[in-house]
């Protein structure tokens, strides 16, 4: 990364501007030009650099339900599986575990109710085991990786 990259990296992992035009709030804070800064975001999500950009919702605030889970999924088809599961809106996020428990994800859904479809649904679906590991506690953590 170039320093301009790297200050932009920075800057977005400590939020971004809530007014009325963040890009131009945000290029004027850097000194860099806000079409730049939009092209330098979409880039890294291109290239893997970054996986998501948007807002975090408090999901139980709003009504909803979310829970952490996992399965066991064979190594030939665990592509399969993750695609499957990224194409469902209530799945948040989707990664490899090196686990016997090797696929985690994150169900966001709009009831408690809700959630136990999805995991009825993705079991039927795939033929595996979802384990249910529902949050009993919250913690915030202000984590910042700088570049």
């Amino acid at each position: 990364m170039n320093d301009d990259q790297r200050r932009l990296m920075n800057r977005l992992q400590q939020g971004f501007p809530l007014v009325p035009s963040p890009w131009r709030a945000l290029a004027e804070e850097l000194a860099l030009e806000e079409a730049a800064l939009r092209q330098q975001v979409d880039d890294w999500l291109a290239d893997g650099t970054l996986t998501r950009f948007g807002p975090m919702f408090d999901v139980e605030a709003l009504g909803g339900a979310f829970t952490l889970a996992a399965m066991a999924v064979p190594e030939p088809r665990f592509e399969a599986v993750h695609r499957l599961l990224d194409g469902l809106p209530e799945v948040a996020h989707n990664y490899r575990r090196e686990h016997a428990l090797n696929m985690w994800f994150v169900l966001a859904c709009d009831s408690p109710a809700a959630v136990t479809r999805s995991l009825e649904h993705i079991e039927a679906v795939t033929g595996l085991v979802v384990m249910n590991f529902p949050k009993e506690a919250t913690y915030h953590v202000g984590l910042h990786f700088p570049v």
